[in-house]
Formats: C-alpha cells, structure tokens, sequence
C-alpha cells in the first residue's frame, strides 16, 4: 500500500472541525456573513470558545470591557454593545470621581479610525471627526448627553452585566 498522502489533511480537517464545535479552540472574529463580521478582537486577550453563539460572544466581550476597560483597545470595529459598555465606564467615572476619563475616552477615539465601526450614539462619529480626535472634545460632547448615559446604564444592567464597582 502507497501512501499518497490523502488521508492526512483529511483527518486534520476533521480534528480541527470537532475542536471548534466542541469549544477547544478560540474564536477572533464573528462568523462570516454576522452583522459584526469585521468586529474582531486579539486572542491573546481574549480566550473565547468557538461553540459560542454570537450573543454570547458578545456578552462575554463586553463583561471582559466592564471588568478591564484597557482591553478595549485590542478590539477593532467594536460593536455598538461594546462601545455602550466603556461609555457607561465613562460616565461612572464622570459621576463618580468627578475626573476626566481621557483614556477611556482615547480608546473609543481610536476605534472610530476605522470606518466600518457602527456608530453607539448619535452624533458620536461626528463629534469624534470634528474635533480631529481630541478626547477632550469628545468628552465634552458626551456630558452634553446626560441623558444617553442613563440609557446606556440601563441597557447594561438589562443585559444582565456585572460592571466593576457595583
């Protein structure tokens, strides 16, 4: 018997598809064809099972931005949920410690660079562009809107996550 090496990319093929459905390897991207399907994040950040449903990549992404925001930066294209998480962030910081949260805030400039990241709050992108990026501007864009927060806070709490400091 000759081997002709047709049996072994066929068995890799078949391992690699049993590892992915049975949550062993990591995914960073959503599937093809996803609304969020340029959205795609750093796995070496990430450790994110490949058995996930989309909303559940999501959820467990923005648990990951409300425990660390810092980790935002090694998203690109960040979902709207995303984005809604780090500017709860913000405004906790804002209310809170009455500080400015220009880190925060640069984060969240640099990811509207890109333009295939969908727009969290109207007028975002907007503001972000006329201000050339400068994350003060941008900060006092967004507590002109005291009211966005507010939403943004619930619609974190409906999702049922856990921000850090609550």
């Amino acid at each position: 018997m000759r081997y002709t090496g047709g049996m072994f990319p066929i068995l890799t093929q078949a391992l690699a598809y049993l590892s992915r459905v049975c949550g062993f390897d990591t995914v960073d991207s959503f599937p093809p064809g996803h609304a969020h399907a340029r959205t795609h994040w750093s796995g070496a950040h990430f450790d994110i099972a490949s058995d996930l449903k989309p909303d559940q990549i999501e959820r467990a992404l923005c648990e990951k931005i409300a425990n660390t925001p810092l980790i935002f930066a090694n998203i690109a294209n960040p979902t709207p949920a995303m984005q809604r998480v780090l500017l709860d962030l913000i405004g906790t910081r804002m209310r809170h410690s009455g500080g400015q949260p220009v880190d925060l805030v640069s984060l969240l400039v640099n990811a509207y660079r890109s333009p295939y990241t969908q727009e969290a709050l109207p007028g975002l992108r907007a503001a972000i562009e006329d201000s050339g990026g400068d994350a003060r501007s941008v900060l006092a864009f967004l507590s002109e809107m005291p009211a966005a927060f507010d939403v943004i806070d619930a619609s974190v709490r409906q999702r049922g996550l856990k921000l850090v400091g609550r």
